[in-house]
């Protein structure tokens, strides 16, 4: 299989009226639904999914919510909110912050980062946790650091044990799965389906919360990897400033891009690898098309082998376990007693 820098592009025309027309017969036809709710949050996902969905749809059949917490970048409103204006679909904005506290969410997480940082003060610092980004130059363990800094007072780094990191991520879910729940609000409150906006990078990678970002109705773009995100986003025409802006995770407090918090390397050189990887090509002839050495590769192919696998329960439907089939000596029984009478 030939591989080239170029192999990602796609026919833009043609997916695009593809997926909008898979929304539209989705929506209307299978779920039976009057229109769509879509969770806006200022990035190129969600901003294209919002496009898609109202051309697919009309404008006037689409919400866009905004669901900021007080962690959220006030960025991120302002470009959700453009999103929206530039194809006329109504907003509505709800605050999580006051479920997220009474669920105990900051609570829970910033004491398991003081456990190991005990200096940190939420009142006066920002936080991010973050993973190390020379993928390409060595390899290292998947160990994750909380970053805090602020005013007056100098950026402290600590790696964080197994427990303390475990507590903080299932914190950080509860938002995505606040939203989640208010999605679903707005959206049976309207005879509407929920339509998400995850990326193939977070579905296959498993950068999404189960039950939370994870838990929608339609998943248009699941299959496109980022870099063919933003070639559908400036087709469809995404505001510039959506895509131009580093995606980030706009869930702590300090800015923290996607790259630094989970994927380890840029986008654009990522997914190219990415395809080798899923395409089984050798590590060499992938290298020598992107100008690194094999071993670059190599440790990249198994980063993603060992995310997809330790994600794997992610992806996975809830197991039913049915009844239990009858013993062959009941079955006899059974019979030879209805025989008898």
């Amino acid at each position: 299989m030939p591989f080239y820098p170029t192999v990602l592009d796609l026919d833009v025309a043609q997916e695009a009226a593809r997926i909008r027309e898979t929304i539209a017969r989705t929506v209307r036809a299978e779920f039976r639904r009057k229109g769509a709710v879509v969770g806006v949050s200022g990035g190129v996902d969600s901003a294209l999914v919002l496009a898609l969905t109202a051309q697919a749809l009309g404008a006037d059949r689409v919400l866009a919510l905004l669901l900021p917490d007080k962690d959220s970048s006030p960025l991120s409103a302002l470009l959700g909110q453009q999103a929206a204006d530039a194809l006329g679909v109504a907003t509505m904005t709800v605050d999580i912050t006051p479920a997220l506290t009474a669920l105990g969410c900051y609570v829970q997480r910033d004491g398991a980062v003081q456990e190991i940082l005990p200096s940190y003060d939420p009142t006066q610092d920002t936080l991010k946790i973050v993973l190390p980004t020379d993928l390409l130059e060595r390899g290292s363990l998947n160990r994750y650091s909380a970053v805090v800094s602020g005013p007056d007072r100098p950026e402290r780094r600590r790696v964080l044990t197994p427990a303390a990191y475990l507590r903080i991520v299932a914190a950080s879910n509860m938002k995505q799965r606040t939203r989640m729940l208010t999605l679903y609000f707005e959206a049976e409150c309207r005879n509407y389906a929920v339509v998400g906006t995850a990326n193939k990078n977070e579905y296959a990678q498993g950068f999404f919360v189960k039950y939370g970002d994870g838990g929608v109705d339609i998943q248009p773009i699941q299959h496109l990897c980022k870099t063919q995100v933003y070639q559908l986003a400036r087709y469809v025409g995404v505001p510039a400033a959506i895509i131009e802006r580093t995606p980030t995770t706009d869930t702590y407090s300090a800015e923290c891009t996607q790259e630094e918090f989970y994927f380890r390397l840029p986008f654009e050189l990522m997914d190219l690898i990415w395809y080798g990887f899923e395409h089984e090509l050798p590590a060499s002839i992938v290298a020598q098309a992107l100008d690194l050495t094999a071993e670059q590769v190599g440790r990249v192919y198994g980063e993603l082998g060992q995310k997809a696998r330790s994600t794997a329960y992610l992806r996975a439907a809830p197991v039913v376990i049915g009844p239990a089939a009858p013993q062959p000596a009941l079955v006899g029984a059974v019979t030879r007693g209805a025989s008898d009478e």
